[in-house]
């Protein structure tokens, strides 16, 4: 079963100084799924990676998803009017982690990976109590 991954955990991956590299690295390693982005993710990661790394560390990224190391979900019709019900319900949660958990719903995934307890926390999905939250 692949692992659900957001934004967080993809710029912890990318940044060694990142409070949470060591352990996102060390659970992915250990776990060896193959890791799951939705595609509403990337750009955001993108964003944070360019702007506190640089440009070299936003291509060592983007590499991860050329090479397989990452793979991507899109984003469908029914992801969206889900992610529009959630911000609705969840005014905390932005699009993208709202995204997160259509997609998560829809693959029925109970566990996503990330760096953001306080709002995927908030979150009761529909096939499930509760979200596992890792690292």
């Amino acid at each position: 079963m692949p692992l659900l991954v957001d934004a967080g955990v993809l710029y912890a991956m990318v940044d060694r100084q990142d409070a949470w590299h060591a352990p996102v690295v060390d659970y992915v390693r250990e776990l060896g799924a193959i890791l799951l982005a939705p595609v509403t993710v990337l750009p955001e990661a993108a964003y944070l990676v360019r702007t506190r790394l640089g440009d070299s560390k936003e291509l060592k990224l983007i590499e991860g998803f050329v090479n397989g190391g990452v793979a991507i979900e899109p984003l469908k019709a029914g992801d969206v009017s889900r992610a529009f019900r959630l911000m609705a319900k969840y005014p905390q949660l932005g699009f993208t982690d709202s995204t997160v958990v259509a997609i998560a719903e829809r693959l029925a995934l109970t566990t996503i990976a990330t760096t953001d307890r306080r709002h995927f926390g908030l979150v009761r999905p529909t096939h499930v109590k509760h979200f596992t939250l890792v690292p």
